[in-house]
Order: structure tokens, then sequence, then C-alpha cells
């Protein structure tokens, strides 16, 4: 269950206690998606979303660094899930959620105007898709988030438009296809060379110290 010393919102705990909600405690996550994506029952994703709702936070705060502004962002990521989840083919949900949550924090920040200094780490699964780490460049130390911007600013027009939505917004190969009328295996092909492209660019603008 989830901590009570978080006081989440009731949304994330909607399922009264009861048969029904100890037969969907069993359920694994892939079934749970499963009957989310087909139905869209709030309900069920809230069993989900309570199995990582500790996960979420920690990320908030790491980056946040702000109890309260983390709480919000949790409820922006729920939020976010209702309608992301439903359009995605997702194979490691806590990986994809570690992902999301962590993207929407940067873009969040960035959003802001932030300038700070961030470590490579914090890319680490930004190029990735269901737990696999496919991030452009793998160098210790920190990055100004600038440079990733500026390297994404650089890509080609339908690379850069396939690395937003698949990175930044989540979006699954099939969705992206039928957004910018591409054949998937087309968008495969921009993200392989996107990844490549991100790796030069910022070999070549990283500044250590």
């Amino acid at each position: 269950m989830i901590v009570n010393s978080h006081n989440w919102p009731n949304y994330f705990l909607i399922m009264a206690p009861g048969p029904g909600k100890r037969n969907i405690d069993k359920l694994n996550d892939e079934d749970l998606i499963g009957i989310y994506s087909s139905s869209g029952n709030i309900d069920v994703l809230g069993v989900l979303f309570e199995r990582y709702i500790d996960l979420v936070y920690g990320v908030c705060l790491k980056y946040y660094k702000n109890r309260e502004r983390s709480r919000d962002g949790v409820m922006d990521i729920f939020e976010k899930l209702v309608h992301t989840l439903r359009g995605n083919k997702v194979n490691n949900f806590r990986s994809w959620l570690y992902v999301l949550t962590k993207n929407h924090c940067l873009m969040d920040l960035r959003s802001e105007g932030s300038r700070q200094l961030v470590n490579m780490d914090d890319y680490d699964h930004l190029i990735m898709e269901n737990g696999e780490d496919l991030h452009p460049i793998d160098k210790e130390g920190g990055i100004i988030d600038e440079v990733l911007e500026y390297c994404i600013e650089k890509l080609k027009k339908e690379q850069q438009s396939c690395v937003r939505l698949f990175y930044f917004e989540n979006r699954c190969y099939n969705d992206i296809a039928e957004m910018l009328g591409l054949e998937e295996k087309k968008v495969k092909s921009y993200l392989q060379n996107a990844k490549r492209n991100l790796k030069i660019c910022m070999e070549e603008n990283y500044e250590k110290g």
C-alpha cells in the first residue's frame, strides 16, 4: 500500500478494499496495462500506479528538490498516464514510468529557463525503449542542459521530429509513423541515425569542467 505519510490524493486509491481490489492486486503489470488499455478503467490504472508511486515521488524529488512540488509532480504524472499509457505498447512499465517521470521533470525545469548543471546520468534513459539503455553518449561528469537541445536542433527535420515524439513525449513507433505519415521501419531508421548524430554532436560540444 502507499505510504500514509505522503497523504496522496484519493484518486490513487480509488478502489475500495474488498474481493475485487484483492483480485486486481494479484495481476502483474502487463495484465493491468492490458485491461486499462482496452477499458480505460481508472481504477485499474490507480492500482498499477500505486505500486510505483514512491518511485515517481523519489525521481521528482531528485530534480525538483522540493517536497510540495514533487507531490504535485506525482499528480501530474498520473494525469499524464491517463492519456499516454493507452497509446503505447509498454513491456517494462517500471522502466517506462521512470523515463516518463524523468523527462517530465527535465522538460518542466527547462520550460522555466533552468540553466542548472546536470550529471550525465540524468540522460541515461533519455534514448531508450522498454528498459533498453540506448543513451547517445556514455561519459562521466556533467553537461549543460543546453548542449542536448543544441544537438537536437542540429538534426534533420525528420530525425528531430522523431526524437521529440519518441524520447520526450513517449510516443510509440506506430503513433509516430501515423503522425508523420511514415512507415514504421522509417521511424526506427530515423531514430537510429539520430542517436548516432547526437552522440557525435555531444562529444564534439561537451567540454569538461
